[in-house]
C-alpha cells in the first residue's frame, strides 16, 4: 500500500466514448447522450470528456466540439472535455480556434483532452498508418498549447505549415484551459503529458498490477514535469473505470447482462487494445470481477474498490465512469443516482458532521423526551393559567 500522498477526495465524471451497440437508432443515441449529460450534471458529477471515432459502428460521435457545444447549453455546472481529440487527423491551429470559441461559449468549462487516436481502421481512412499517429500527435500539441496560451507559432511540418499563427479571439480561461493527455500502458502518455503541464487520463485495467504499472508511469509523469518546469499534481490524475452500481449484487450483475455481449463483440473485433474479454464466457460478468477489470455491485462494493485503489496509488483525482449501454437505460440512470447518492458522499466523508450530531444524541433518547414531555407540560400550564386569568377579569 502507497503512502496516501494526496487525501483530498476524489470528484467523479464520466469517460464517454460513447458505446452504443448497432442495433440502437443513432438519431436517438445522440439525444439520449445529450440527457445523460444533463442527467449528471442535476447529480452534481464534475465533468464527462466525450471522444471522437470515425469508424467500427459503436462509437458514434465523429466531432465531440459540436456535442459540446449542445451538451453546454443544456446544463448549468458539468465542466465538458474533448476526451480525446485525435490529434492527428486536424490542423493544429483549427483545432486551437476550435477549443477557443468553446471556452468562451461554455464561460470557461470546456477541457482539451488530446490523444493520438485509439482506431487503427480511423487513421487508415485518412491515409495514415498507427506508427504514424503519436510523432504527429506530439508535433500538433507542440503549437496547440502555446497557441491556447496566446503565444504566436511559426512551424512547419510534414503535414502542416503556420506562419506566425496567433488565435484570433484567444481562451476565455487565464492562463489556458484545462489540458488532458490519454495515458493506455506505453510511457508515451505521461512523457506527454508531462511535457506540457497536462493532466493524466488513464485507460486501462484496475487489478493491482495495473495499479503498479500505472504507479510508474506516474513517476515517469512526475520526472518529466520536473524536467519541463511544471508541478505534478495528483488532482489532475484521472482513471476511467468500468462501473455499473444496483441495491443489490444480483440486480446488478443482472443489468450488465443486458448489452455485455455486444460490447465483449465489439472489443475483440475492433479495438486494437490487448486482453478484450474472451467471447464465450459462460459468466463474463464473473470474468470481469476476478480480473478485477469492472466494479459491478452495491454502493458498499464500489466504495470499497475505489477504497483499495486510492490506497494502492496513493491517491488520484477523478474517477471517470466508462460508460457503454451494457445495462439499459433507466439501470444506467439509477447507476449514476447510486454514486451520487451513496457511494461519492463516503468517500469524500461528507456526512460525518450529521453522523457525529446523531450518534451524540441519540443515546440520550430518553432524556430527550423527557425533556420533551416536560415543555409540552409546562407550556399546557401556561395555557391554562393565561386562560385563568382572562376568565377573571
Amino acid at each position: 500500500m502507497a503512502k496516501l500522498v494526496y487525501d483530498a477526495p476524489p470528484t467523479f465524471g464520466l469517460f464517454h466514448g460513447p458505446h452504443h451497440a448497432t442495433n440502437l437508432d443513432p438519431t436517438y443515441a445522440f439525444q439520449r447522450d445529450l440527457m445523460l449529460i444533463e442527467h449528471l450534471d442535476r447529480l452534481g458529477f464534475e465533468e464527462a470528456w466525450i471522444g471522437e471515432h470515425h469508424s467500427g459502428g459503436f462509437e458514434i460521435i465523429a466531432a465531440p466540439e459540436v456535442f459540446i457545444a449542445a451538451a453546454a447549453e443544456r446544463t448549468k455546472r458539468i465542466r465538458l472535455g474533448t476526451g480525446v481529440k485525435s490529434l492527428p487527423y486536424h490542423h493544429p491551429f483549427i483545432v486551437a480556434e476550435t477549443m477557443a470559441q468553446l471556452d468562451h461559449q461554455t464561460r470557461g468549462r470546456v477541457m482539451f483532452g488530446a490523444g493520438p487516436g485509439a482506431l487503427p481502421t480511423d487513421a487508415q481512412m485518412f491515409g495514415l498508418k498507427p506508427a504514424d499517429l503519436r510523432p504527429r500527435m506530439e508535433e500538433a500539441l507542440d503549437c496547440i498549447v502555446p497557441l491556447l496560451r496566446g503565444e504566436t507559432v511559426t512551424r512547419r511540418t510534414d503535414w502542416f505549415e503556420l506562419n506566425n499563427a496567433r488565435l484570433s479571439v484567444g481562451c476565455y480561461t487565464r492562463p489556458t484551459m484545462e489540458l488532458a493527455v490519454t495515458s493506455i500502458r506505453s510511457p508515451s502518455g505521461v512523457l506527454n503529458a508531462g511535457k506540457y503541464g497536462a493532466g493524466v487520463m488513464v485507460l486501462g485495467g484496475v487489478d493491482d498490477a495495473s495499479l503498479e504499472h500505472h504507479m510508474a508511469n506516474w513517476k515517469i509523469y512526475e520526472e518529466t514535469c520536473a524536467k519541463y518546469g511544471h508541478v505534478a499534481d495528483r488532482a489532475k490524475w484521472k482513471f476511467t473505470i468500468l462501473m455499473h452500481i444496483a441495491e443489490t449484487r444480483e440486480q446488478a450483475k443482472k443489468d450488465v447482462l443486458y448489452g455485455l455481449e455486444k460490447w465483449i463483440g465489439y472489443s475483440n473485433d475492433i479495438v486494437p487494445a490487448a486482453n478484450a474479454v474472451p467471447r464465450g464466457l459462460a459468466d463474463p460478468v464473473g470474468y470481469l470481477l476476478e480480473q478485477q477489470r469492472a466494479i459491478i455491485g452495491t454502493p458498499d462494493d464500489a466504495v470499497a474498490e475505489l477504497t483499495r485503489m486510492r490506497d494502492k496509488l496513493g491517491g488520484f483525482g477523478t474517477i471517470l465512469v466508462f460508460q457503454h449501454d451494457w445495462a439499459n437505460w433507466p439501470a444506467t440512470q439509477r447507476s449514476f443516482e447510486l454514486i451520487a447518492e451513496e457511494v461519492r458522499p463516503r468517500l469524500s466523508n461528507a456526512n460525518w458532521l450529521r453522523q457525529d450530531s446523531y450518534d451524540r444524541n441519540a443515546p440520550n433518547q430518553e432524556t430527550n423526551r423527557a425533556l420533551a414531555r416536560q415543555g409540552i407540560v409546562e407550556a399546557t400550564a401556561r395555557f391554562e393559567a393565561n386562560k385563568s386569568g382572562k376568565a377573571a377579569e
